[in-house]
């Protein structure tokens, strides 16, 4: 069980109708940010879960539970609907309001003050890894190590429909309004709205999504259709498809391209290994 503990954050996900909004990440779905991220914006979900050593600068805003692991900063302000569990070392440089209970650990640091409405108790909560598979293994009744695996794998498919997943910020992740980098693979939903050139492993973007940035990756990218991309796109040792109606105001460079007859290119093309246009598909 510990060598899995973690695996799913490393591809970093995004669901549909995410944007970026006036510093803020939005969404009506839970985050879950992976540890030692540096976000210099603010975030706003369902349930907002935030890994150890994190640096968020902005205000954090949760409809439901909130989780800051151990050493984690806020610059902001940190407001939650509902349950607050703030482990040992966390600095809030804003004020903490939480209108249910509050779990604070050692060595806290809320610059502003707090308030709570429920119980107040000092204590270290669980670390937000330990939580999440606690909580999939109670609610999804996955026990054994091969089963949460496969749990993952079919989660991070590319057929999964992405509209119920939540927010996943994998560990190690740089995201501001100039570059939004991670380590390994990403999946973006339909009809969001970012900032930040994006770095990954590989990107699979679905449709009618507006970037404003360009999309680089080591191995494959996928854009579908509907999507306008302010930027070029570039795969290092991978192939790239471009499908109907997708616009890309840059340059591409990739081994090979496949690109649908009807989707808009403004830049150049280099790819090597080969293009192919497709007709006639829907």
């Amino acid at each position: 069980m510990d060598d899995i503990k973690g695996e799913f954050l490393w591809q970093c996900t995004i669901p549909d109708n995410t944007e970026l909004q006036e510093h803020t990440l939005k969404t009506d779905k839970s985050i879950i940010i992976g540890d030692r991220c540096k976000i210099d914006y603010g975030l706003f979900g369902d349930e907002v879960l935030v890994s150890e050593f994190c640096s968020i600068k902005g205000n954090i805003r949760a409809e439901s539970d909130i989780r800051l692991d151990n050493w984690s900063e806020v610059t902001g302000d940190v407001y939650t609907n509902g349950d607050a569990y703030i482990g040992e070392g966390v600095k809030i440089d804003g004020r903490l309001v939480v209108l249910g209970d509050l779990d604070l650990g050692d060595n806290v640091q809320i610059n502003k003050g707090f308030e709570a409405k429920g119980w107040i108790s000092i204590r270290n909560p669980l670390p937000v890894v330990t939580y999440i598979m606690l909580y999939l293994i109670t609610l999804l009744g996955l026990e054994k190590e091969e089963d949460i695996v496969a749990f993952f794998e079919k989660l991070f498919s590319e057929d999964n429909d992405n509209s119920s997943m939540p927010l996943i910020i994998p560990p190690n992740s740089t995201l501001n309004m100039e570059k939004f980098s991670v380590t390994q693979s990403m999946k973006i939903g339909k009809l969001c709205r970012l900032h930040g050139n994006i770095h990954a492993e590989s990107v699979i973007i679905e449709e009618n999504n507006t970037i404003f940035g360009s999309i680089s990756a080591n191995r494959d990218i996928k854009i579908s259709g509907g999507n306008v991309i302010h930027g070029a796109v570039t795969s290092n040792a991978g192939n790239v498809i471009i499908e109907k109606d997708a616009h890309i105001l840059g340059d591409i460079r990739c081994r090979s391209i496949v690109i649908d007859e009807e989707a808009l290119i403004d830049g150049t093309i280099r790819a090597p290994g080969g293009l192919k246009i497709e007709r006639g598909k829907k």
